[in-house]
């Protein structure tokens, strides 16, 4: 059986690191561990898997006007790979505010970014592996007060 499970069903995000321009919100995804009971001789030949995830725009508690998706932010860190080497974080995925660090990466978390993947499924068989990813919300600085909410969804997909 290949299974993902995230150890908390929250995270809030707390206001650090703003400047004049931009407010900046932070956070720790909670513990996603992917687990898989499978023996190598059970994965299909040329099988890998990946964790992605996407998030909703943030919708405020009082009418407030929704802060988009692309302004949140991930850089995942692997906490435990195994011995093989052949399980790896995604790279880092800035906001709409910042320019990229990599071509292409100023997107945001909208659409099914890369949080924990390998190439080699049967490799890594019967092993449990473990990955965060530090959060982080940047807005102008005009953004309306209150409280604001998003769904960041993570799927697992072989």
């Amino acid at each position: 059986m290949l299974a993902l499970s995230v150890a908390a069903d929250s995270v809030a995000l707390s206001e650090n690191g703003s400047t004049l321009l931009v407010r900046q919100f932070v956070g720790t995804l909670p513990t996603v561990t992917v687990t898989d009971t499978r023996t190598a001789d059970e994965v299909p030949a040329g099988s890998a898997w990946a964790v992605v995830g996407s998030a909703t725009d943030f919708v405020g508690n009082a009418g407030q006007e929704p802060i988009g998706a692309g302004h949140l932010g991930w850089r995942p860190r692997l906490l435990d790979g195994g011995d093989t080497g052949l399980v790896a974080e995604g790279e880092e995925v800035v906001t709409v505010l910042d320019e990229p660090t990599q071509p292409g990466n100023n997107v945001g978390l909208v659409d099914q970014e890369l949080l924990v993947s390998t190439f080699d499924s049967g490799a890594v068989a019967g092993g449990e592996y473990a990955v965060n990813a530090e959060l982080f919300l940047r807005t102008p600085a005009n953004v309306a007060a209150g409280a604001y909410s998003s769904t960041l969804t993570l799927s697992l997909f072989e």
